[in-house]
């Protein structure tokens, strides 16, 4: 074996090593930042970390591992401030596997606006999706340009980029300023992050429902999805989704249906926003 050879199956072992690792990585963080706790144990409260949930009641909302209080100083949210039966429905997208046009085609049907949170390759590869999501009248946010661990950022600078490096992709495809609405992807964050999407007039949005709905090749069953969507929602709901899902988009006609008939109605995070700025302005 010449040594030409031998350097050259070194490299592939090692990069077949590397994206094995890069892909083990992707999976455990979705688990570690997306999983909610269904037993009594209130998680304590955190500045950083992973979001994460404890389920303490039925049709009340869940316990955060930080506060709405605390959130609210850096214009970040987990849920809303009410007892009347709203909700706030959003979706993750890193990119297009084909079940967007029917969660889109659900949602139409429901008069629900959403917010879809992108990253920079959804906005490269799916132009067309994104501007029907704008015409049919709902909000596009900022999921970063390359879906990093924001936590372990810690320059302004490079936080910044970013989001301002999807911000200008998402103007070149629509015509459009995307609006300040930002999701940490997932859900990893720290104090310092909170306050540097807050100095760049940004809305930090978390979530306090969501399932398991990520792995393509471990799709959960339509009863496992309803049990935990139903069984969860609470008035205030910031309800987290991925528009990658096959079950989503299969189920969604039914789950909008089934939340009307318990008597919810959808409400835009802007409302959210828009509360959180008015007061400000007092």
């Amino acid at each position: 074996m010449t040594h030409r050879s031998h350097n050259y199956r070194f490299y592939c072992r090692s990069t077949a090593k590397m994206v094995f690792l890069f892909l083990l990585c992707f999976v455990f963080g979705h688990w570690l930042g997306y999983i909610t706790d269904p037993t009594p144990a209130a998680l304590p409260a955190s500045a950083d970390g992973n979001w994460g949930l404890s389920f303490q009641q039925e049709g009340q909302p869940p316990i955060g591992n930080a506060t709405a209080d605390y959130l609210k100083q850096f214009n970040a949210h987990y849920t809303a401030d009410t007892q009347e039966k709203i909700l706030y429905l959003t979706f993750d997208a890193g990119y297009e596997n084909g079940n967007t046009p029917a969660i889109l085609d659900a949602l139409k049907k429901h008069h629900v606006p959403a917010t879809f949170f992108l990253v920079g390759n959804y906005l490269a590869t799916s132009p067309d999706l994104v501007r029907r999501m704008i015409e049919e009248g709902h909000t596009v946010g900022n999921h970063t340009f390359h879906h990093p661990d924001m936590s372990k950022i810690s320059t302004q600078e490079t936080f910044s980029q970013e989001l301002k490096s999807l911000e200008e992709l998402y103007q070149q495809v629509t015509g459009q300023t995307m609006k300040p609405f930002y999701r940490p992807p997932q859900g990893k964050y720290s104090e310092a992050n909170l306050q540097m999407a807050k100095d760049l007039g940004y809305h930090t949005f978390f979530w306090s429902l969501a399932y398991v709905d990520w792995y393509e090749d471990k799709q959960p069953s339509h009863e496992e999805a309803f049990q935990k969507l139903l069984s969860r929602i609470h008035p205030g709901a910031i309800v987290l989704l991925h528009s990658t899902s096959r079950t989503n988009a299969e189920i969604l006609d039914e789950l909008l249906t089934r939340w009307e008939e318990m008597g919810y109605q959808f409400h835009s995070l802007e409302e959210l926003a828009t509360d959180k700025d008015d007061s400000a302005s007092h």
